[in-house]
């Protein structure tokens, strides 16, 4: 039996997604910039995709930039908004907690002048409100907040938090990565108060290199990419059609049939919990309930390096992450995992196990009798 449950790393395209873009590729596949009959329908399914995407949002189409994933999406509206706002001020506020392609973006704009202040969490991974409201003042033009943390599945605040950040200097712009919680929460930007919303297609079924940023209208933001000035001139290049028709069709299926997708989620993610927990010296990172994300678990297993474990449960094809994908290749210890105040023993025998709406309830069954089996093994190996 094989047991994919590294979800948050990347999900399988759906069928739907692959068979639109496949079309895409080899039926239209004219260049949306031209200006003949082949153009103007792949002009079409730009639209189109932009139009499924907003809609589960209540945005507008006009809302929606492509981009090719999260990471770009995090550059453009930090680095966009730094640019074009930088007369207001040269104060911008994110967490300590951040993904990578947030805080590398912010570390850079430090380089170039401007000051970041970065938000402690406590020992679930949550912001404190009062220590942003202290923080916002007329010199800050960008709040840049996770809504999920993608190693511990912390649900940040964010609509109190934007409620704070607005009362105290309306001007600021909120930047929300919605990563790991788009097609997993609805999001409603313009209720919540959000200028800039990150989302990464290959989180949601969607074909890897996909993406899209939601610019509320009128936002005040430069583009980093410069050239033919495609998408009304805030990133110019031949638009990616076959993956934003792949992306678009990808979005309008996640949201279909919503709140039982969700309540299969966190079904699986209590079953899992309530298993793992049963071996001994396993423990559970962050919240466990519905107040954390549906489809994130992190494990810590006493006297088992991440690295070791991670390598006996593929020995089984059960598949995780130790810590977050992007960042597996680097030595450097977890900055969430530190943040949440975890011991160095538990920083190093940590992993994630995250899940998606085709998740069964038998991989999950499959993961932790394999779990029963390997942790003990391992720890008398280790012992010798």
């Amino acid at each position: 039996m094989q047991a994919y449950l590294d979800n948050s790393a990347t999900t399988r395209c759906s069928e739907r997604a692959r068979d639109i873009m496949v079309k895409v590729l080899t039926e239209d596949f004219g260049n949306p910039s031209s200006l003949h009959t082949m153009g103007m329908t792949a002009e079409g399914y730009i639209k189109k995709a932009k139009e499924q995407i907003a809609k589960t949002l209540k945005a507008e189409a006009k809302e929606i930039l492509f981009t090719s994933g999260g990471t770009e999406s995090n550059n453009l509206a930090l680095i966009g908004t730094a640019l074009a706002n930088k007369r207001a001020g040269n104060h911008i506020i994110t967490t300590s907690i951040e993904h990578a392609s947030v805080s590398a973006v912010a570390a850079y704009l430090e380089e170039m002048g401007f000051c970041v202040t970065y938000l402690k969490v406590d020992k679930d991974g949550l912001i404190s409100l009062e220590e942003l409201r202290e923080a916002v003042c007329e010199d800050t033009i960008l709040v840049s907040l996770m809504m999920v943390n993608n190693e511990i599945g912390a649900v940040e605040p964010i609509e109190e938090a934007v409620k704070i950040i607005k009362a105290k200097n309306p001007k600021t712009l909120v930047h929300v990565d919605a990563i790991q919680a788009y097609g997993k929460y609805r999001i409603c930007p313009k209720k919540l108060g959000i200028d800039l919303l990150s989302v990464s297609g290959h989180k949601i079924h969607a074909p890897k290199g996909t993406g899209f940023l939601y610019i509320k209208d009128k936002t005040k933001i430069k583009p980093i990419i410069y050239g033919g000035g495609q998408q009304k001139g805030m990133r110019s290049g031949t638009e990616n059609v076959p993956g934003a028709a792949a992306l678009g069709m990808a979005a309008e299926e996640i949201y279909e049939n919503f709140d039982e997708k969700i309540e299969h989620l966190y079904s699986l993610k209590e079953r899992f919990i309530k298993g793992v927990t049963e071996i001994e010296g396993v423990a559970i990172n962050g919240k466990t309930g519905r107040d954390s994300a549906p489809h994130i678990v992190s494990v810590s297993i006493d006297g088992v390096r991440s690295e070791v474990m991670l390598h006996s449960l593929e020995e089984k094809e059960i598949y995780v992450s130790a810590g977050s994908a992007c960042s597996s290749n680097k030595p450097a210890p977890s900055k969430t995992l530190q943040g949440i105040g975890l011991p160095k023993a538990q920083l190093e025998s940590t992993i994630r196990f995250s899940f998606c709406v085709d998740t069964t309830e038998e991989e999950i069954d499959y993961a932790i009798a394999a779990l029963k089996e390997i942790v003990p093994f391992r720890r008398k190996f280790i012992r010798k």
